[in-house]
């Protein structure tokens, strides 16, 4: 399957995530990452939730020290990434710099001070996006 997802994440205290080439100084909180894969959407999701593995994307830094609470799998055929940040940024607080590095957004990973689970099935519902979640509850 190929598409585009959105990872939510709970960060239980302020870290400073250090990636290859930057420094992010994220507070305690709720965040939601958009991100698109499009060999295996599924691969790519279930690899996030892996604790073990080799740190490569940005997102890879963080998943290694959040709680990664849900996935929204958004299947489709068009990379959807791109359009998905700039709705994101509509709802939560953009993290400027965090992946995104080959897209025109300004980030791919937002900032909530609460739970916006609620809020992103509202903006996919709202854009007419089918979506799955994992893991399944």
């Amino acid at each position: 399957m190929k598409g585009s997802y959105i990872l939510l994440l709970y960060l239980p205290q302020n870290v400073e995530i250090k990636t290859k080439a930057k420094m992010f100084a994220l507070e305690r909180g709720y965040y939601a990452y958009v991100g698109s894969a499009m060999n295996s959407l599924e691969k790519r999701v279930k690899r996030h939730f892996k604790k073990e593995k080799k740190l490569h994307w940005h997102i890879d830094y963080l998943t290694v020290r959040a709680k990664l609470l849900k996935a929204y799998l958004i299947p489709s055929n068009v990379k959807l990434e791109e359009e998905l940040s700039m709705e994101m940024a509509k709802i939560g607080r953009v993290i400027k710099g965090f992946g995104a590095s080959d897209l025109k957004v300004p980030g791919n990973l937002f900032y909530f001070n609460y739970d916006p689970e609620y809020l992103i099935e509202e903006l996919l519902r709202s854009l007419r996006l089918n979506y799955l979640t994992f893991p399944t509850y």
